[in-house]
């Protein structure tokens, strides 16, 4: 996946923002940001909770005005032109959108109205749904009794029963488990290379290698953007090291002490350090003086995270 594994079926704009911002009161969501995306391309923003991307989804989408600067969703302006946006886009919030005391058919149903799908193609798109989010046996449970995965495939399903060229989806994995997250991220795929233009907004920087370019939001401002491959080789200048050590802490502990920059990753440290050669042996020797047991330390390749941490230190 990623960049290079599709052929873009234009190389038009589909959305496009300039100097964008949000106040709340003195409270600074948004701040002055410019984006162009592409048609038919999977365009992943990504930050910490909290960073901008859920009220920048929301201007985008027609949802909420922006306090200055200006933007086009599928030609048309963000500030005013929201209604036509709304009918042009599908959109899929971290809630999913669903409502728990519908059937799963009923929810498809109430979707098609508020999307004005055609009463013609209604039961054929009410059939892809269903299909597409593997509950054709199951469209008489209540929603609130599927599965993650499944009420996931399902919102996906809704926002889409319209067929919108451009789809917004807002931390649509959150909360749900590996498998899901990674059959979902397929789908997107399949979605995008029959032309769709995909938004997502994520905290999951693992999730960055599925997009074709990025952008990276820290504090309401975008402080990188490209490619995957283009953020790692543009932002990481120095070698980062993985280590499988225990105890964990304290191993952090030892190498915070030696003034080495380092980071719980799941069940292992990353460090970031300027001569990946040089550095092994000082930190094997340092470990182990310190009674943690090393079972190795190897230069790996940059994730997006250890790049996202890189630029929040330099930003």
């Amino acid at each position: 996946m990623g960049q290079g594994s599709r052929e873009h079926t234009q190389d038009t704009i589909a959305v496009r923002v300039n100097g964008l911002v949000r106040t709340f009161g003195d409270f600074i969501a948004v701040d002055h940001i410019d984006l162009e995306v592409r048609t038919g391309e999977i365009f992943g923003f990504l930050g910490p909770n909290g960073a901008g991307k859920s009220t920048t989804i929301k201007m985008l989408c027609g949802l909420l005005m922006p306090t200055s600067g200006s933007g086009s969703v599928a030609g048309y302006d963000v500030i005013t032109q929201s209604e036509e946006i709304k009918q042009s886009i599908g959109y899929m919030s971290q809630k999913f959108s669903l409502y728990d005391d519908l059937t799963v058919e009923e929810n498809i149903n109430f979707f098609s109205g508020i999307y004005s799908v055609p009463g013609s193609r209604k039961q054929e798109r009410k059939e892809w749904a269903l299909n597409m989010a593997g509950l054709l046996e199951d469209r008489g449970m209540l929603t609130r009794t599927l599965p993650g995965g499944f009420k996931q495939r399902l919102a996906l399903g809704c926002a889409i029963l319209h067929e919108p060229r451009i789809l917004f989806l807002d931390e649509p994995t959150s909360g749900v488990d590996p498998i899901s997250r990674r059959n979902f991220w397929n789908m997107i795929s399949d979605m995008a290379r029959s032309g769709t233009t995909v938004f997502v907004t994520t905290h999951y920087m693992d999730e960055a290698d599925y997009c074709d370019r990025l952008a990276l939001i820290y504090r309401g401002r975008i402080i990188a953007e490209g490619t995957p491959a283009e953020l790692r080789n543009d932002h990481m200048t120095r070698d980062v090291l993985e280590i499988e050590a225990e105890p964990l802490m304290a191993a952090l502990a030892v190498l915070e002490k030696e003034g080495i920059e380092a980071a719980i990753f799941g069940s292992l440290l990353h460090a970031t350090v300027e001569n990946a050669a040089l550095a092994i042996p000082v930190i094997r020797a340092s470990l182990t003086a310190s009674a943690v047991t090393v079972h190795r330390v190897d230069k790996v390749v940059a994730s997006l995270e250890d790049v996202f941490v890189t630029l929040i230190e330099t930003s």
